[in-house]
This record gives C-alpha cells, sequence and structure tokens, in this order.
C-alpha cells in the first residue's frame, strides 16, 4: 500500500509540474509545443498509470498470502497445544498404572549377562624325568575361572582344578591292627582323575575401600595362593613352603586399600575369619591335621568341622613406588591365622607368614616368603617352618634385537623346609622360560634336593602352560 501511495504522489507532482510549465511559458512558448512531444507525455502517463495499477495487483495478493500464512500458524500452534495436552494426559495415565499394578517380570538381556559373564583360567601339561625313573608325562591340568558381575557392587568367582595324573607310587599305609604294610603302584592314570572346586566367593563392593567377601575363599596367608599359583608361577611346580599353610578356606572376609598420599602408595588389608584346620580323623595326633579344614556332613551324617570353632587371620601390606620410575616398586605384608584344629579343642593351630616382592624395570622380578607354623599335638608342640626366594630376569631387558633371545627369561628359585615331624628338605631350582605369546609359555626347569627323605631326589621338569 506504501508503494501505491507514493507512485499517486509521484503521478500528482508530475501533473502539477506540467501546468506550471504551462503556466508559466509565455503563449508563444505554449504554441510551440508540438502534437508529437503532448502524446510522448500523455503516454508516459500511461505507463506510469498501469504500473501504480500492477504494485495494487501485487500487494493485494501478498496480503492474502500473509492472511493465508497468518491462518496456517494459527492453526499449527492449536494443534501442538492439542498434542502437549494428549502428551500430558497419557503420562498421567501411565504413571497411574504403575502405580496400581505390579511391574510384569522384564526378559533377560542376552548380550548384556555375557558381556557381564567372563571365563577365565590356565591349562598346563608337564612332563618329569626324576633321578632314577624313567621319564614321562606327570599330569595334565585345566583350572578355568568363571567370573559374573550382577550389578554395579555385586561380583561372584570360583575357580576349578581339573588334572589327571599318573597313579601313586609304591608307599606304606597302616592297617586296622596298626602294623605297617606295603601298598603296590599302579599305572592306571585314569584312576587319579580329579575335578576339585579351587575357591568360589560372593564378592560385595560396599565403598571404594572396602570390599565384604564369603564362601570358599582364597586366604591372604602370604599373597602365592592368590598371585602367583598356576601358569602366573614361573617355575611349574609350588614352593615347599607353600604346603604348611591352607591356600583356601570357608568362611567370610574384609578386604580393601587405602591410599598413602598421592604418590601411588597404599595399604592393603584383609580380616577373615574361616573354618579352618581340623582333624582328619577326630583325634589330635600330628599327622591327622587337616589343612583343607572340614566342611558339610560326614558320611555319617556327622557335622564335619567337629572342633566348632572358626579360625581368624588377617594380613597387612604396604606398597611403595619409587619416585619418578615406572615398574620400580616394593611390596612387604604380614599376615597370620590361628584357631582349634582338634575335635577335642584342645589344641590350637597358628601360622605367620612374612612376604616380600621387588620390581626393578619391567624385566627384572624378585619375590618370597618366610613360613612358620605352630600346632599343639596329643604329642607335643610341632613347630614347622620354611622360606623361599624366586628371581626371574627377561633377556628383552639386555636390548639385543635377537628375537628368540627376547622371549626368553631365566628363573631361579632357593626353597627350604622344615617340617617338624623328622624331614628337611632344601631346593635349588634353576630355568627358563620361553614366550610363544604373552600368554602361552613353554616352561623347563631342573632342581636339585638335598633332603633327609630318601624318596626324594633331582629332577627334569618340562611344562607347557596356556593362560586365557
Amino acid at each position: 500500500m506504501k508503494t501505491t501511495t507514493k507512485a499517486r504522489c509521484w503521478t500528482l507532482g508530475l501533473a502539477v509540474a506540467g501546468c506550471a510549465m504551462g503556466m508559466s511559458l509565455p503563449p508563444r512558448a505554449v504554441a510551440e509545443v508540438s502534437d508529437a512531444d503532448f502524446n510522448a507525455l500523455k503516454e508516459t502517463v500511461q505507463k506510469l498509470s498501469e504500473e501504480l495499477h500492477g504494485l495494487e495487483r501485487t500487494n493485494a495478493v501478498a496480503a492474502q498470502v500473509h492472511q493465508r500464512d497468518q491462518e496456517q500458524i494459527r492453526q499449527l500452534q492449536q494443534k501442538l497445544a492439542e498434542t502437549q495436552q494428549l502428551a500430558t494426559n497419557t503420562e498421567q495415565r501411565i504413571v497411574e498404572a504403575a502405580q496400581t499394578q505390579p511391574i510384569p517380570r522384564q526378559p533377560i538381556d542376552e548380550a548384556t549377562v555375557n558381556h557381564n559373564f567372563m571365563i577365565l583360567g590356565d591349562a598346563e601339561v608337564q612332563y618329569a624325568k626324576t633321578s632314577g625313573q624313567h621319564g614321562a608325562f606327570l599330569l595334565a591340568d585345566f583350572a578355568p575361572i568363571f567370573l559374573y558381575r550382577a550389578g554395579d557392587n555385586i561380583l561372584f568367582e570360583a575357580g576349578f582344578d581339573t588334572t589327571l595324573q599318573n597313579g601313586s607310587s609304591e608307599g606304606t599305609t597302616t592297617n586296622a591292627s596298626g602294623q605297617t604294610v606295603m601298598t603296590p603302584g599302579t599305572h592306571d592314570s585314569g584312576a587319579s582323575a580329579s575335578f576339585d572346586l579351587s575357591f568360589a566367593q560372593l564378592d560385595y563392593v560396599m565403598n571404594d575401600y572396602l570390599t565384604f567377601m564369603a564362601g570358599d575363599l582364597l586366604l591372604p596367608l602370604g599373597t602365592y595362593s592368590e598371585r602367583s599359583a598356576g601358569w602366573l608361577n614361573e617355575i611349574p611346580d609350588d614352593p615347599l613352603a607353600v604346603g604348611l599353610v591352607p591356600g583356601a578356606g570357608v568362611g567370610a572376609q574384609l578386604q580393601g586399600a587405602v591410599p598413602l598420599g598421592d604418590s601411588g602408595s597404599f595399604v592393603n588389608y584383609q580380616v577373615y575369619g574361616v573354618n579352618g584346620p581340623s582333624s582328619s580323623n577326630g583325634t589330635g595326633n600330628p599327622d591327622a591335621l587337616d589343612l583343607g579344614g572340614n566342611v558339610g556332613l560326614r558320611s555319617d551324617n556327622t557335622v564335619a568341622n567337629l572342633h566348632g570353632q572358626p579360625s581368624g587371620g588377617a594380613r597387612l601390606g604396604v606398597f611403595l613406588p619409587f619416585p619418578y620410575k615406572p615398574h620400580y616398586d616394593l611390596e612387604v605384608g604380614i599376615s597370620g591365622q590361628s584357631g582349634e584344629w582338634d575335635d577335642a579343642g584342645n589344641h590350637l593351630w597358628s601360622a605367620g607368614v612374612l612376604d616380600a616382592a621387588l620390581h626393578l624395570g619391567p624385566y627384572f622380578e624378585t619375590k618370597g616368603e618366610y613360613v612358620m607354623t605352630r600346632f599343639g599335638s596329643d604329642s607335643g608342640q610341632i613347630h614347622q617352618q620354611g622360606w623361599w626366594v624366586q628371581t626371574g630376569y627377561k633377556l628383552a631387558g639386555l636390548d639385543l634385537e635377537m628375537p628368540v633371545v627376547n622371549n626368553v627369561e631365566l628363573v631361579g628359585r632357593y626353597d627350604s623346609l622344615h617340617d617338624g615331624l623328622g624331614t628337611s628338605t632344601q631346593r635349588y631350582t634353576l630355568g627358563f622360560i620361553y614366550y610363544i605369546t604373552n600368554t602361552l609359555l613353554v616352561e623347563g626347569d631342573y632342581e636339585f634336593l638335598h633332603s633327609t627323605d630318601p624318596s626324594q631326589a633331582n629332577q627334569l621338569l618340562l611344562q607347557l602352560s596356556l593362560g586365557f
């Protein structure tokens, strides 16, 4: 509309200007205007008039379009308001229905379950050549570990050990009359197949510094049973002193770690109560000590753990990384356990363990434990002790750029055992590991034994280990 008004004003001004010019000119000048000039002026006025009408029509169309747009916007706003109201009403009905009806059981998300379930473990095949005997494949072992996460704070883990081993050699036993008789050996390897539960425990993470555990627990008497058993051990067999303490026990445990400043140092702790050792035949004889502990019912439906008093134990350790040196660290720990072991509750069994581990870079490690146990028996107090130290060095630390050499680790171990019953053993072990991959290993060692037990002899051990 503004464009039309401007055009009218311009045309009116032009006409007024023409009249003014005509009036101001003298009669002679007016008379000099030709018909051609007049027609040209008339044509110009007509064109301006046509343009004026065109602008008026355009403005009318634009006004109509604007009006339609405003109507569409109004309709859309109305529909939007109706949709929002419908959504609000639906949400309210859903909430009301949820409050009045039980929540249906949701189907299990198979992908999530599989993601929270893992299988780890190891498998070994071992060959042995004992001095004075024929060499043979000694055992085949498969030890899976099942891990399951039931939530952010709930974990479950269980380990099994399936072993196929050659039959027992010739030995002695005591008959019903108390006489010692010889027992024949057997070559039936299938007769010594075994399937054992190594551990099974439920873990509940209470906070960043405390975890509650219950079940058949790996006991923190030292660190070997928790961190070095199986294929994680650089030598195919266990240190002798490990046999002086139980590796697992049924009970409950609290464990955690507390940082010491911002240096990466921390204190780790474990406190537990378990059934503990017991008597294998109900007597207080020293040879009846059963470190595995009894649980459940015997064949005569008698509760197996007859002494009835659980054992208590704990471990306290400190981890100290070297400042500004990655892979350089020291850990030391002290642990112990004590409790009744005989059915009558007259005798105590107790143990103390000192452990340490040192890493000097990614290629050198040394670790060891000192174990001491005491237990009373019908024949008096039995004192046992043993210790071991083990060192390994990866030849990749020499930086020789030789593929075969770089895959080799040299290992050595010294261990000693005094069982308190008259047998003392010292053993020197030298060996190697060849890493086919990070988890597939060929292990070999030769063991030099010095023992008061004449059945003990030097031996060569070869083992193929797979960790998964």
